[in-house]
């Protein structure tokens, strides 16, 4: 089994769903060197109470930063923090998984859900991107190995099949969510955009559709519990290597058409 060896992990929307999910199957298989830096919008806030309970059984290994995708300058802000906690080594391991859902047609999207799921699904993860690039490359010059995987330095953007042109027809009557997969489409193209940017680098980026899993977002109906789609995206995530730079996979090691 691929395992993520990557010494510092940072992930977005982690105090709840997959994100936390991610935080708590991390601690259990860390490694010595392994630091998350778990972030949300409201660290102290009732919604962040299991993430803050995690880190009380692993003090050492999860630091909570606050980051809000919907305000570049907490953005800003998040990366100046995780940046004076980094070292010499930078960030190898970049996890964009908050996103917001929001349901409607051509007929009935508000133009808020519009400017809401676009805001905090594509503009948010790219400021994110953007502002933690820095560290990133620093981590794939320190790394002094050629080629990509998640342990040198990548971008893993939490996307999903409602944002593929190919596969989101089929279930569109099923899941009437276009403001979600208007902007998830936009986030792929951010995925395939930005792997091109990052070739020079040696910087891994590809999307990761992670199932329809039981969560908040997913709803109760969901088929995947958030146990089983992680274990598999961990093992995806840990296997990387230049060949699946700007792809699009699920959990399963699937490729997902775009």
């Amino acid at each position: 089994m691929a395992v993520v060896k990557a010494c510092k992990i940072l992930i977005t929307g982690a105090n709840r769903g997959l994100g936390l999910e991610i935080v708590k199957q991390l601690t259990e298989n860390s490694f010595p060197k392994q630091h998350i830096f778990a972030t949300c919008r409201d660290p102290d806030g009732p919604k962040s109470e299991a993430l803050r309970e995690l880190v009380k059984k692993h003090p050492s290994a999860i630091t909570i930063i606050r980051l809000d995708a919907d305000d570049p300058s907490s953005v800003k802000e998040s990366a100046k923090k995780v940046g004076s906690l980094l070292g010499n080594n930078g960030l190898n391991l970049l996890v964009n998984n908050a996103g917001i859902v929001a349901n409607g047609t051509i007929q009935t999207s508000s133009v808020e859900d519009m400017k809401n799921t676009f805001n905090t699904n594509v503009i948010g993860p790219l400021l994110i991107i953007r502002e933690y690039l820095p560290y990133l490359q620093m981590a794939a010059k320190a790394s002094g190995i050629p080629g990509m995987s998640s342990n040198k330095a990548a971008v893993i953007n939490i996307s999903t099949v409602a944002g593929s042109m190919t596969r989101m027809p089929s279930i569109y009557n099923q899941f009437p969510t276009l403001p979600y997969g208007v902007s998830k489409a936009g986030f792929n193209m951010m995925t395939v955009l930005a792997a091109e940017e990052f070739k020079a680098d040696e910087i891994l980026c590809m999307a990761l559709h992670p199932g329809w899993v039981k969560t908040e977002l997913g709803g109760d109906e969901a088929t995947l519990e958030p146990k089983e789609s992680v274990e598999g995206m961990l093992r995806v995530i840990g296997s990387l290597t230049e060949k699946q730079h700007g792809g699009f996979m699920d959990y399963s090691g699937e490729t997902v058409t775009w």
